[in-house]
């Protein structure tokens, strides 16, 4: 007897596999199927601006992408002895002025050139409600602790979203007309925003991508959301905070993701590349056994193997 309902999902083409590049933007999820692509040595690129929550912010950035704008003092300010710019996450704030727009730039430059050589896009959207800055009468992508009094809350419409969405797509595809776009929404719930206005906020997202997905091509989109509301609908495939997926789950929507997305050798390619990762994070009782030595040769054998085929893959 099945104890839960199982989300079906179309297989996607074209498929994901070892050649392909894949270049993902948005909220905090991405770093998280990011660090599964690293772990099994996929090509990508993740949010080179830093975490990106909302669909103005991640229009924004693709628009200065596509203008090949870079940044100069004007677009940064001093806040609590760093430097900020408002278009990015505060990983990237530095005490020096030049360090920040140098890191901005060069983000950008290697951001486009990624784009142009890009196979996929995965873009992941985690609010509906944005930050607009009274002075520069901007919507920001982060707030960097600037006292909430210069800020106006609000939240869009589906059909401001919608509007964002698609100069997105109109920007990304100019850069790169051959790349498929995955659009997903993040399974974090954002309950500072209040517990209703988080549904309300992630409704938005979802009526919105699937209006332009209905409408686009090369566009997709992929149910991280619904697999941990209603595959997962159990607070143990969540973290100590009861809102972030626990690892399980990540892992779970990560294996989804695959079965859709991968192609049938890439599927055998992870698991040789998975094996690898475990050997070479294997501690032996004694490194100077006869069965390390052999361990060794056999694992570096697989290694040198795999790169025969993908010059790429390190390890």
């Amino acid at each position: 007897m099945e104890f839960r309902t199982k989300i079906p999902i179309k297989k996607a083409e074209p498929k994901i596999d070892y050649k392909s590049k894949i270049f993902l933007i948005g909220s905090c999820f991405v770093e998280n199927i990011s660090k599964k692509l690293d772990f099994y040595k996929l090509q990508n690129l993740q949010n080179p601006f830093g975490i990106l929550f909302h669909p103005l912010a991640i229009a924004k950035f693709f628009r200065k992408l596509n203008e090949a704008a870079f940044y100069t003092e004007k677009d940064i300010f001093q806040h609590q002895e760093r430097w900020h710019c408002f278009d990015a996450h505060s990983s990237l704030s530095n005490p020096d002025p030049e360090v920040l727009l140098n890191n901005l730039n060069s983000a950008l430059k290697n951001a486009h050139e990624f784009l142009q050589q890009s196979s996929h896009l995965v873009i992941t959207l985690g609010t509906s409600w944005s930050y607009f800055h009274l002075e520069s009468e901007q919507s920001v992508a982060n707030c960097h602790k600037v006292p909430q009094k210069s800020f106006r809350k609000e939240i869009q419409s589906i059909e401001e979203i919608e509007r964002a969405l698609n100069e997105i797509l109109e920007d990304a595809h100019q850069i790169n007309p051959d790349a498929e776009v995955i659009f997903t929404v993040s399974p974090v719930r954002h309950i500072k925003d209040g517990f209703v206005e988080n549904q309300r906020s992630k409704a938005h997202l979802i009526t919105a991508v699937h209006k332009v997905c209905e409408e686009s091509k090369k566009t997709h989109y992929f149910p991280s959301y619904e697999l941990m509301m209603d595959e997962l609908r159990d607070y143990r495939f969540y973290t100590e905070d009861m809102l972030h997926p626990s690892q399980t789950a990540i892992y779970y929507i990560w294996k989804r993701f695959t079965e859709t997305w991968f192609s049938e050798d890439s599927l055998s390619i992870l698991n040789e590349v998975e094996n690898i990762q475990k050997g070479l994070a294997h501690r032996p009782f004694n490194l100077n056994s006869e069965a390390h030595r052999k361990f060794l040769k056999n694992l570096n054998s697989k290694v040198s193997t795999l790169q025969k085929r993908y010059p790429h893959l390190q390890f």
